[in-house]
């Protein structure tokens, strides 16, 4: 009776876990080792835990073992990068990990010097580390072979499940299998398998021969003979069952910069995986590796410049393949355009000075949903192709497309790319099991015939092994597989590009959105906040530069240094908060150092503002800039704490000298126990600490419907997976309003600045919120300060507002992206938390309200109530995620007109970033633009200096989704000197405006 295709694979497997236990020929130990400088033996603990332990010994291989069949086989107890030295000077460096344990040599005599530290991969600890193996071994070929080739049988016919070449595939391993000659006798039989699962599972084994036989000559000769046949066998069924598909394979090594382990652990993690690909390139002619990321390649100038060298020289060969032209794989929801633009600036410049290389595929698998101003980014950065996985996370609804034209909320387009391997994604393996689903799942395939698949240990770095590079060699002479080869990521879009049918690619328009991993818009709300601030406070230092060179001042210094520190930030598990308690307090110190370089950038720069103003009879001046492209009210906080909010208004990007003395404020504000009003708006606030009216004086509307600012928590924010990153849909359910005021009271009343100040407790946290109004505000800002100690519990603002449309508005990089109030269809009731960088808006008709805020990204807008999420209280990766105080604030701002007629944008810009100020004496009241934007509305990115050293760069662009001209205006002695891309390179332009809807456009600016 024959036996099913199940039970013929199971007895393939288990025929082939017998031939394992032959792979060894012989085998000896390496006994006398040191850690630290002391001794240890195999079945030892380590001395320690923490730091790095150094690891040392010398070993030699028998004469008579041919040194290309002898390895190292090392299992020192965690993760290290060891080093084998010769006695000629030379040295071999690999990365040890539960993947790559087993190493070439290049002399039978060696010294070992090993840099360890007691994790694994993924940042898990090892409690109780052991010296558990060290070995050389004579690897017999001939059985490492054909046991690989029989495994890659089994899994073709596993993954091929009912194809018909399924039993062909049986009967040649069976038969195969039936030609060997294996040994019996019993010591050594006993001996070999004793290690297996099955015989350490006995009672009691007998006593084992301690150096068993290996094969005999004749017994190794079947093993050669039916190898020998079994390929064969294979060819002639390629024939008559030839490959199905494509599948360019690139090895890779995901090697996140911060995550469940902090930074310094993954510099000695790239350069563990970086030696380790090395020698897998110089070991095969075939094998190529690509890895993204300038800041890793950065680092090794200071780590490991002989390593840098070397990859250099494999780079300039074409075997290493550079990707993503970024200086690290960053988040793309949360930072401000022109962050995204330094991202390419940086990264792009880096790569070319260092490998001579520009990159054109953008290479981010890993990040949680992308911007829709991400494709117009990539072609300024000189970048025409986009590849990422992450889409095929998503768990409500399936993203259609996996070879598509991606276009940007402006229009510009990339051709796109994802592939769906269900076995580890992007961390995939070189196997027929997982060629299979990869090329099935690829519905692009009507329209082009080849699909990428990364291939390596990843996450944790590792990277390919050795055995993927065999068995890369073996599957080519397989039948019915998709038949894959190593190539180059850039080449497979260009092939890509070059096969695209008549009828085109599909097309994705706006942003991609991930329907998973929303709570990265909240998790580790500090980092954020830093993360806000340093790149507003760059951004600011930058601008006032350039402002006082176009009045004659010095040509501004250079910060990419301190850019270089926020883009890192910037990594999709840093940002998002989805990291370790290390890696968040590593980036609250880098950040805030930013600031704080920053605001010394700033001082100097209002210090050759200073200079370049013309001197009067003010004895105590203020002297006000305005680092933003739209004329705002005069309102700053002086030294002292005082408000100073007046009638009149500072130009855009312009300069205000002023007599502090004679400073007014504007008129009409009142406060009372719980009202705060002044000519633009009236607040009340109720008992219970909510908002309970805001009306819009000028037109005498209610803003809202209902009670604002409603403090919810939700106690029950317990995903069901990935604690950190995700809020599941059902955590409403739970809700409780925050109606615990402990008190409420007036904490400022003064011409210039009236302030309510509300506390309420929930458990055992405290939030205690001001109301602000300024006398010449047009918003009501809630500066909030939470002292945390509450876990897996959820804070959020909610304020129904008297506005009723369809669609919200959100800002994003460089633009705004609408997205429904309503569920009609599943894409839209799975977008209940998005992102949004500083302000949500809903409006109707000649009227609307905005929620601004100066340091939170997670939104709701649903029906009309429009929610901010404040604070999380995860416990995985880090048990202790935002416990303690912290401090911002959102605000919220009644006003006519849609969103950009009311100006939301500008004043969520005020709210970010006051207006600069210095105190001087001696000065003459002054105020203009040393640049002046004439036509179209339009928002600074950046004023900068440009990376040449001349002149300066202008960055614009446009904010709403409009048309229009724009002109120019400079100071005498400065001239533009054309339209340049984010590589600050001189490009064409042929538009028939000066901007177009949701345009970046740059400019160079130089002296005469």
């Amino acid at each position: 009776m024959p036996l099913t295709a199940a039970q013929r694979h199971k007895r393939l497997l288990e025929r082939l876990s017998e031939l394992a236990w032959w792979r060894e020929r012989e085998s000896l130990q390496i006994g006398e080792w040191s850690v630290d400088g002391e001794a240890i033996s195999i079945g030892d603990a380590w001395p320690k835990t923490d730091g790095i332990l150094r690891f040392a010994a010398r070993a030699q291989a028998p004469e008579h073992w041919p040194l290309d069949e002898t390895r190292l086989i090392l299992n020192l107890g965690g993760e290290s990068l060891v080093t084998l030295h010769y006695g000629d000077g030379e040295r071999a460096s690999f990365g040890l990990d539960p993947y790559h344990r087993e190493f070439p040599l290049r002399d039978r005599r060696f010294g070992i010097g090993a840099k360890a530290v007691a994790r694994l991969p993924f940042g898990q600890p090892v409690r109780k580390p052991v010296l558990e193996a060290a070995r050389v071994a004579w690897i017999d070929r001939p059985v490492h072979r054909l046991h690989l080739l029989l495994r890659q049988i089994a899994e073709a016919t596993d993954a091929l499940g009912d194809h018909e070449v399924v039993p062909h595939l049986f009967d040649a391993a069976e038969t195969a299998l039936r030609s060997l000659d294996w040994p019996s006798d019993t010591a050594n039989y006993i001996a070999r398998v004793a290690p297996s699962p099955a015989q350490q599972s006995v009672w009691q084994l007998p006593d084992a021969k301690p150096a068993p036989d290996g094969l005999s000559d004749d017994q190794r000769s079947s093993v050669i003979d039916a190898h020998d046949a079994l390929t064969s066998t294979l060819a002639r069924l390629k024939e008559r069952f030839p490959p199905q598909g494509r599948i360019a394979l690139t090895g890779h090594a995901h090697i996140d910069l911060a995550w469940l382990w902090p930074w310094d652990e993954t510099r000695r993690k790239t350069r563990r995986t970086f030696h380790t690909m090395l020698s897998l390139i110089e070991s095969s002619p075939d094998f190529i590796f690509n890895q993204s990321t300038a800041a890793y390649y950065a680092q090794l100038d200071e780590d490991d410049p002989k390593l840098l060298e070397a990859i250099r020289k494999q780079v300039a060969a074409g075997r290493w393949e550079t990707v993503g032209g970024m200086w690290v794989e960053p988040d793309t929801n949360m930072p401000t355009g022109e962050s995204l633009a330094r991202q390419i600036l940086y990264g792009q410049r880096y790569f070319e000075r260092q490998f001579g290389v520009r990159h054109k595929v953008c290479w981010l698998p890993d990040c949680f949903g992308f911007s829709g101003a991400l494709p117009q980014i990539l072609r300024l950065g000189g970048i025409e192709h986009f590849f990422t996985i992450k889409v095929n996370w998503s768990e409500t609804n399936t993203f259609p497309h996996d070879l598509f034209w991606w276009e940007g909320i402006d229009g510009s387009k990339v051709l796109a790319h994802t592939f769906d391997n269900p076995m580890a994604g992007y961390n995939g393996f070189v196997q027929p099991d997982c060629f299979v689903p990869t090329w099935k799942n690829f519905r692009g395939k009507t329209a082009h015939g080849e699909t990428l698949l990364a291939v390596g240990y990843g996450d944790g770095g590792g990277g390919v092994t050795p055995e993927m590079v065999e068995r890369e060699v073996q599957l080519r002479n397989f039948p019915a597989l998709p038949q894959a080869r190593w190539g180059r990521v850039e080449s497979f879009f260009e092939r890509a590009k070059a096969g695209e049918p008549e009828s085109g690619y599909p097309a994705w328009a706006g942003e991609i959105y991930l329907e998973l991993h929303r709570a990265t818009l909240t998790s580790q709300s500090n980092v954020k906040r830093l993360h806000r601030h340093a790149e507003r406070a760059l951004i600011t230092a930058e601008t006032l530069s350039g402002l006082a060179a176009l009045l004659g001042g010095p040509q501004p210094v250079n910060l990419e240094l301190a850019w270089r520190l926020v883009l890192k930030n910037e990594f999709h598990d840093i940002l998002p908060g989805s990291g370790i308690a290390e890696t968040a307090r590593d980036a609250e110190q880098e950040l805030g150092s930013v600031v704080k370089l920053a605001g010394t950038a700033q001082r100097a720069a209002m210090s050759a503002l200073e200079r370049c103003l013309p001197r009067g009879e003010i004895e105590n001046a203020l002297i006000v800039a305005n680092p933003s492209a739209s004329a705002r009210p005069l309102d700053v906080t002086l030294p002292d704490g005082r408000t100073v909010a007046t009638a009149e208004s500072v130009p855009a990007l312009g300069v205000t000298v002023c007599d502090l003395d004679a400073a007014t404020p504007a008129g009409g504000l009142t406060v009372t126990a719980n009202r705060l009003e002044n000519a633009h708006l009236k607040a009340v606030i109720g008992a219970d600490g909510t908002i309970t009216s805001l009306v819009h004086r000028k037109i005498g509307r209610e803003a809202l419907e209902g009670r604002g600012n409603q403090l919810w928590i939700y106690p029950a924010d317990k995903p069901r997976d990935w604690d950190a990153w995700d809020i599941d849909e059902d955590y409403a359910k739970s809700g409780e309003e925050l109606t615990d005021v402990r008190s409420i009271d007036i904490a400022e009343a003064t011409a210039h600045r009236g302030a309510i100040r509300v506390v309420k407790t929930w458990r055992n946290s405290t939030i205690t919120q001001t109301y602000v109004l300024k006398a010449n505000s047009h918003r009501l800002d809630i500066e909030t300060r939470i002292d945390w100690h509450d876990r897996r519990a959820l804070l959020r603002t909610l304020t129904p507002v008297a506005a009723r449309a369809r669609e919200a508005t959100f800002e994003c990089a460089f633009g705004v992206v609408k997205r429904a109030t309503h569920v009609n269809t599943s894409w839209e009731a799975a977008q209940f938390e998005v992102p949004g960088h500083r302000f949500c808006d809903l409006s109707e008709p000649g009227f609307g309200v905005a929620l601004l805020n100066n340091a939170k990204y997670g939104h709701s807008a649903k029906g009309n109530v429009l929610g901010l999420s404040l604070v999380r209280g995860p416990v995985w990766p880090d048990p202790t995620a935002d416990e303690g105080e912290q401090s911002f604030t959102y605000a919220l701002y009644p006003h006519q007109g849609d969103w950009h007629e009311g100006g939301v944008r500008e004043e969520a810009e005020w709210l970010n970033q006051p207006l600069v100020t210095n105190l001087s004496t001696g000065l003459a009241p002054y105020s203009a633009s040393p640049i002046a934007l004439k036509g179209i509305p339009a928002a600074l990115s950046a004023l900068k200096p440009a990376e040449n050293g001349d002149g300066l760069i202008l960055r614009l662009y446009e904010p709403a989704g409009r048309r229009g001209d724009l002109d120019l205006e400079l100071p005498t002695g400065w001239s533009v000197s054309g339209t340049v891309n984010l590589l600050e390179e001189r490009m064409a332009r042929e538009r028939p405006h000066a901007l177009m809807p949701f345009e970046i456009r740059s400019w160079r600016l130089t002296r005469r």
